[in-house]
């Protein structure tokens, strides 16, 4: 399978929507706890949109991902709807989980999101084991397992690259490097270096700057094409930033890191402001042009949020169901 051509008008213009549309689902997600109408927890991906991106834009249907508690970004850019999405957050019956997974376990399968995780690390065997499957089946689909710096520390990481490494398995392992594992800067609880842990390996490892959506779409295109001809895996370390804390509720974060770096990043390194001024520059889109995709994907999300808020809850009858398959209720079975 050839891989896609980012080349012309139609396919920049859709790189610069999802990201768009990332930040305003992101952006309502956080008004929604702040104001008390979500419950739990949820982690912004707000100024990392460039790597689900670039990533998720040189993948077919068919291939598959796994996400993160900071999962919002991989589910949208993997082609999620924000209806289903903030029904999910709320505990809406017209969740993609039926409202039972919530921010931190959101998935789409018919999309091919196997599923954001909780635990730290904690799709790295399921993302293997999608590659495991694929190559069995020869379907020639490949896997994407998106995780955290933080998440070099896991065990399960290092397991599965061994296997996936020894079976020339077709998956990517997408390390996102935001400077930090929850409150620690990244080189206080990271040794060395994250591509050389790959290596180790004998897994041939990359780094971009995920804040340029072009540069990490480039190298997902070519890694994406060469596993599926049985070259893989590979890793990629794709050095970002988060705009907001490590969640919703980290807001006064002086003592791990700066209001200074922050709006540095914010300033200069936007990855959707900076893919704008380039859309500009090359007569792609002019400033108004992107000024209303803006304004047009704002008015979605929003809407997508009063429909969400209006929505059924799910019954309570359904607690014990989709628990165990060919089940339907678990507890009959207690």
């Amino acid at each position: 399978m050839a891989p896609k051509k980012k080349t012309n008008t139609e396919d920049y213009l859709q790189m610069y929507r999802q990201m768009v549309r990332i930040r305003a689902f992101e952006d309502n997600a956080n008004q929604l706890y702040l104001s008390a109408k979500m419950p739990g927890l949820t982690h912004m991906y707000s100024g990392q949109e460039a790597v689900a991106v670039g990533i998720c834009e040189a993948l077919e249907d068919t291939d598959k991902i796994t996400s993160t508690h900071r999962g919002h970004g991989h589910c949208v850019a993997k082609g999620a709807e924000f209806k289903e999405m903030f029904c999910e957050l709320l505990g809406k019956a017209e969740g993609y989980c039926r409202g039972k997974g919530g921010s931190m376990h959101i998935a789409d399968q018919s999309h091919g999101n196997l599923g954001a995780n909780a635990i730290v690390g904690g799709s790295m065997g399921i993302a293997t084991g999608a590659a495991f499957s694929a190559k069995r089946l020869g379907t020639k689909d490949v896997a994407v397992c998106f995780f955290g710096d933080g998440a070099t520390a896991q065990g399960l990481w290092y397991e599965v690259m061994n296997m996936a490494a020894l079976w020339s398995l077709p998956v990517i392992y997408a390390c996102e490097n935001n400077g930090y594992s929850e409150y620690t800067k990244t080189e206080e609880i990271a040794a060395g270096s994250l591509t050389a842990r790959a290596q180790a390996f004998g897994i041939e490892a990359h780094s971009v700057d995920g804040q340029d959506v072009l540069a990490v779409n480039e190298l997902a295109q070519k890694l994406v094409a060469r596993a599926r001809k049985g070259e893989g895996p590979f890793f990629i370390e794709l050095k970002t930033y988060r705009y907001h804390g490590h969640h919703v509720g980290d807001i006064n974060r002086d003592y791990y890191r700066s209001k200074d770096e922050e709006a540095e990043w914010k300033i200069t390194r936007d990855p959707i402001v900076n893919f704008g001024k380039w859309l500009e520059a090359e007569g792609v889109l002019s400033a108004d042009e992107l000024v209303a995709i803006n304004d047009e994907i704002k008015a979605d999300a929003k809407a997508a949020v009063d429909y969400a808020l209006d929505a059924a809850y799910t019954p309570t009858g359904e607690v014990d169901m989709h628990v165990f398959a060919g089940v339907d209720h678990a507890l009959s079975y207690v």
